[in-house]
């Protein structure tokens, strides 16, 4: 979730290789090299990818594109600084908030001297996936949320939600992701209304399961309708980490995958942009 953050950019000043003579091999060793392109996630994999090494992979990233609905602020811009025809070569500049597309959120975002992206460290990206399906509900009413009566059913199926888990929200939301106003899907109240997590399920995890995230397949933790953010404040304020905009949750199993987190160390990060694989 993103409340009007401020926007990442790639340099808008860098040279370009025929100003004033500047070479390619100059050009590339400058500031146009830092273009954020290169760093951002690849498309998403369809649901049936090759196993590899015997073990079986899942994207749960969404494409990083142009429009991607944002929670609040402008949504992702690109434009094309070379060419290979003209140039030799092909770069983008992309222009957008830190909490846009799959991605991040972590403590600092909302706690003062939370930890940031470079803090939060390699054994904290590598989380034991579990799977919360409440899209029946989700289809029926926009503010299900995920209640610790969800976690409890979920245990009795697979047992208990081990330590170091991922907790995800699979709400089904997805689907709406190429539409903006029906992913936001604001209402005549001037609310958003989509699924995510309830207060009561987030403290239930906190003080009874050891996990290092929770995640959800919305444009936030809390619910869209959500004025007090009360999961995020939580959440965070514990030192944990959330993901939003998930996407494939639903082909991968309840219990039993990996979740690889692929965070950028952004400098001063709120959190960012994140490639997110599932293995099992």
């Amino acid at each position: 979730m993103c409340l009007q953050a401020p926007a990442e950019a790639a340099p808008g000043s860098a040279p370009r290789p025929h100003d004033h003579g500047i070479s390619r091999r100059r050009f590339l060793l400058g500031a146009g090299a830092a273009a954020l392109a290169t760093a951002l996630p690849a498309p998403a994999l369809a649901a049936a990818v090759p196993r590899a090494a015997g073990r079986s992979l899942r994207d749960l990233t969404h494409v990083f594109r142009e429009g991607f609905p944002v929670y609040g602020g402008d949504p992702p811009e690109r434009r094309t600084l070379v060419t290979i025809p003209d140039d030799g070569f092909y770069q983008q500049e992309w222009t957008f908030a830190e909490h846009s597309a799959t991605h991040m959120d972590a403590p600092g975002h909302f706690i003062p001297g939370g930890r940031l992206s470079p803090q939060i460290t390699l054994p904290e990206l590598f989380v034991n996936a579990v799977v919360i399906d409440i899209s029946r509900r989700a289809a029926r009413n926009p503010d299900a949320v995920v209640t610790v009566r969800d976690l409890r059913r979920f245990e009795e199926r697979f047992g208990r939600i081990p330590r170091d888990a991922g907790v995800f929200m699979y709400s089904g939301w997805e689907s709406r992701v190429h539409d903006p106003e029906a992913y936001r899907n604001a209402g005549p109240d001037g609310l958003f209304h989509f699924p995510g997590f309830s207060i009561e399920a987030v403290e239930w995890l906190l003080e009874n399961r050891d996990i290092t995230s929770i995640g959800v397949d919305t444009l936030s933790l809390d619910p869209g309708n959500s004025q007090t953010f009360a999961v995020h404040h939580t959440l965070l304020g514990a030192d944990k980490y959330g993901l939003e905009n998930l996407a494939n949750l639903a082909t991968i199993p309840g219990r039993g995958a990996t979740a690889i987190v692929g965070l950028i160390p952004w400098e001063e990060g709120s959190g960012g942009p994140a490639r997110v694989i599932a293995r099992w």
